[in-house]
């Protein structure tokens, strides 16, 4: 079996790709594998220090304004599909998938031309502009929350969750949070503001830190490295008074982490979304104002809606209703184990698996 995976820009669109392949490599040691990426995009860190061909394809995207830039981008997405058609013949995939982002727009329409099977895997409740496009020319598309299937045609789509949740559904209670000077078996809250950190959340957390140090339970914050430092600054010498709180610039093994927390806090971006519902683990979330058809703020309702989740939204974020927030459910055994099962009922803990079984059924057709 030869996947060619595409997608790039945000983490959000490169590790369900990655998720797969290595899904994929378990069932079957000799497939193999390409990953095709923007030039300029967050999986040039990433891919090539893994065991996949990586090729790249210089794209952008278009500005919402007017903008002689705009014409530069047409030029340049013509210019990546000749070069994708070219890729796509030179490693003659099964099938073609893409996880969004402008690089794979470029690659699943070129491979969709040459007659190669292809789907498209949407995260996100409200699909992006890329996918958009692509839903009339793949052979099948994938999504990981049932509104998004309102955005595309029926008899396509099929719903099955985001590979990351099945990369983490397997992780085991630890004494990891010992790693972090924090007491394994204290009902811990994890606030996570995305791998580059939150300036709206770090501010609320930094507030809140003296209140925080007096509850029951611990806290352990990843603030990002950019933030970390003005954390250092803004405690001082204080911070040996917050024996209960670990603040970190960058969390490693976060799918163990979260496993061994009784709570949440963060963003509303579908990986983070795919890793705690698969977990079952309640969440306080704080959609970032700042994303493409505000699709956090309609990922985090549908979770609310259902009882999974609270939500803060950002204008309102701050010391105050962060710890209200927290409490509410720290205090409340019952509404936590009510939003745990709420969680769990949400989570696609073998998205992975079934994704796979859509690309064979394609490729069988």
């Amino acid at each position: 079996m030869k996947v060619l995976v595409t997608g790039g820009g945000t983490g959000g669109h490169i590790y369900p790709a990655l998720a797969f392949v290595n899904y994929v490599k378990q069932l079957d040691p000799n497939a193999q594998f390409m990953y095709v990426g923007a030039k300029r995009g967050l999986e040039n860190k990433i891919v090539p220090s893994l065991s996949i061909e990586f090729k790249t394809l210089e794209i952008q995207g278009f500005k919402r304004s007017l903008s002689f830039d705009n014409i530069k981008t047409v030029q340049l997405f013509l210019t990546s599909i000749r070069q994708a058609k070219k890729i796509i013949k030179e490693f003659q995939p099964d099938i073609v998938i893409g996880t969004g982002g402008y690089v794979s727009g470029a690659v699943v329409y070129a491979a969709a031309k040459l007659h190669v099977p292809t789907i498209i895997h949407e995260q996100n409740s409200v699909p992006g502009v890329t996918n958009k496009f692509l839903a009339r020319y793949v052979d099948r598309i994938a999504i990981a929350f049932q509104d998004a299937a309102a955005y595309f045609p029926k008899e396509k789509t099929v719903l099955v969750g985001n590979p990351r949740a099945q990369e983490v559904a397997g992780a085991k209670k630890s004494e990891i949070l010992s790693q972090y000077n924090l007491t394994p078996g204290i009902p811990t809250v994890l606030i996570f503001g995305g791998s580059q950190g939150a300036l709206k959340i770090n501010q609320a957390v930094i507030d809140a830190l003296p209140t925080l140090a007096k509850k029951n339970y611990q806290v352990l914050y990843a603030s990002g490295e950019r933030y970390f430092q003005e954390i250092e600054e803004s405690i001082g010498m204080t911070k040996d008074a917050f024996k209960n709180i670990s603040i970190q610039p960058y969390i490693t093994k976060m799918d163990e982490v979260m496993v061994n927390c009784e709570l949440l806090i963060g963003r509303a971006g579908a990986t983070s979304i795919a890793e705690f519902t698969a977990l079952g683990l309640p969440a306080i979330l704080i959609p970032s104002p700042y994303v493409t058809n505000d699709h956090q703020t309609k990922n985090a309702q549908s979770l609310v809606q259902v009882g999974a989740v609270d939500m803060i939204r950002d204008a309102e974020l701050d010391a105050e209703s962060l710890v209200f927030a927290i409490d509410k459910i720290m205090n409340d055994e019952q509404l936590r184990q009510n939003m745990a099962v709420a969680s769990k009922k949400e989570g696609i803990p073998d998205a992975s698996e079934r994704l796979y079984q859509l690309s064979q059924s394609i490729m069988r057709d």
